[in-house]
């Protein structure tokens, strides 16, 4: 009988009887818990509204108006109970909402990389030949809180999220009319100047330029406003940042270029940087072998290198991508701190691989063609005297290898625009020291 009742045990657990006893447990349970959180979220509601109906039990005689009057105050403690607890629970609710915005994001962003290598893993490789690593990176959301104003601007001026920026301030006024002269001709509808100062901002205005002038910032507008070109092109590395968070991606120019096409028609993008070249040939400016010699190693005496010309980084085409911003970000922050060319910088982190002590940037970088994409040294060492060459119409032409800008861009174009084909000879090849 003790053996039956042991082995009958554990059946009796799943009877009908017990089931329903666990039912109703979690069922009393369930009712004591909404009960606490009532009286958590209603405390003095629920005590008011019994204390009421036990005093309306109550074998006393009240004047007809007391009663009232009791009613109206305690209806009105519970309306104003109420909406102060609407009001608590709106404000909760909008907090949690941005936390779990900003949660979403950071997991999407931490997650891009997951599903990158993810992805990599589980695609099979097709035949021999047909193998294309993946180059292009997500854009990064935009993020119009980063400058509601300036995301207004954008909004109305950008095309297909792509915008020429520049930045300029009084001191290069006439050379600034030369380049938004160009680009009104050409018709290019979406470009912007970041205006330094208050005088450049009325010129824009005048000759109804588009023009954005930042919020006024002690730091930013003392280095804005000095002659060095040097100084204030380190400024846009800042800059330009907030663009890429507001998801546009920027075809960033010096003033001292001359437009002659339109650069939107002729871009890849397909690479976070899109850089034009200071090579002058296709070697320097698409890569060639360099062999160091060392005779003192006998028969391993020469050792190839890899050279190639620096990008430019007064031109060059950059997405709103996660290693575009860290570009930025590194180079913003070696120039608060070292004193260094810009473009020396700008090259260094685009092109340092890792090694012990150092991270790379991994950004993936395409050079423009420079017959399209034209330095001044092409053009006046080069091209000019050229008869097939000198045929081709570039995109634009920057006058980056020359100090006399404003004579040469004139020069430009009478060239290329009126036809003059003595406009260019009366120059040397480069600038007198």
């Amino acid at each position: 009988m003790i053996e039956r009742r042991e082995r009958e045990g554990p059946l009796m657990k799943n009877s009908p009887q017990s089931l329903l006893i666990s039912r109703i447990i979690t069922t009393v349970i369930i009712g004591v818990l909404i009960g606490c959180i009532i009286v958590f979220f209603f405390p003095n509601d629920f005590f008011v509204s019994q204390s009421i109906t036990s005093i309306r039990h109550l074998p006393v005689a009240v004047p007809k108006t007391q009663e009232n009057s009791a009613e109206c105050e305690s209806s009105d403690r519970v309306n104003m109970l109420k909406s102060e607890f609407v009001a608590l629970l709106s404000d909760k609710n909008a907090e949690l909402k941005k936390q779990l915005r900003e949660m979403t994001e950071r997991l999407r962003l931490a997650e891009q990389g997951k599903d990158h290598i993810a992805s990599v893993k589980e695609e099979k490789a097709g035949p021999f030949g047909t193998v294309k690593a993946i180059r292009t990176s997500p854009n990064v959301a935009p993020d119009e809180s980063v400058n509601p104003r300036l995301a207004k601007i954008l909004e109305k001026i950008a095309v297909k999220r792509e915008i020429i920026v520049t930045l300029a301030n009084s001191n290069v006024k006439e050379i600034l009319e030369v380049w938004f002269t160009n680009i009104k001709r050409v018709g290019i509808p979406n470009y912007l100047v970041v205006a330094l100062d208050d005088e450049i901002a009325k010129f824009c205005e005048s000759n109804k330029v588009p023009f954005y002038q930042r919020d006024p910032d002690n730091g930013f507008d003392t280095v804005g406003k000095m002659v060095n070109g040097a100084a204030v092109s380190t400024l846009k590395f800042h800059i330009l940042r907030e663009f890429l968070q507001l998801g546009y991606s920027v075809l960033l120019s010096d003033i001292d270029i001359v437009y002659l096409q339109n650069p939107f028609d002729h871009l890849y993008r397909d690479s976070d940087v899109e850089s034009m070249s200071d090579g002058h040939d296709n070697m320097t400016a698409y890569g060639y072998n360099d062999v160091f010699d060392d005779p003192g190693m006998g028969w391993s005496s020469g050792v190839y290198t890899r050279r190639i010309f620096v990008y430019n980084c007064g031109f060059f085409y950059i997405r709103p991508t996660i290693p575009s911003i860290e570009l930025l970000d590194r180079v913003a922050a070696r120039l608060s701190k070292e004193k260094a060319w810009d473009q020396v910088v700008f090259n260094e982190e685009l092109f340092y691989p890792s090694h012990p002590g150092y991270d790379g940037l991994h950004a993936s970088k395409r050079t423009m063609d420079i017959y399209l994409f034209m330095n001044s040294r092409v053009l006046f060492r080069t091209v000019r005297n050229d008869a097939n060459l000198s045929k081709l119409k570039p995109v634009i032409i920057h006058l980056n290898y020359h100090r006399d800008k404003l004579r040469r861009m004139k020069a430009i174009v009478e060239y290329y625009v009126n036809g003059n084909q003595d406009a260019l000879k009366p120059f040397p090849d480069g600038t007198p020291r």
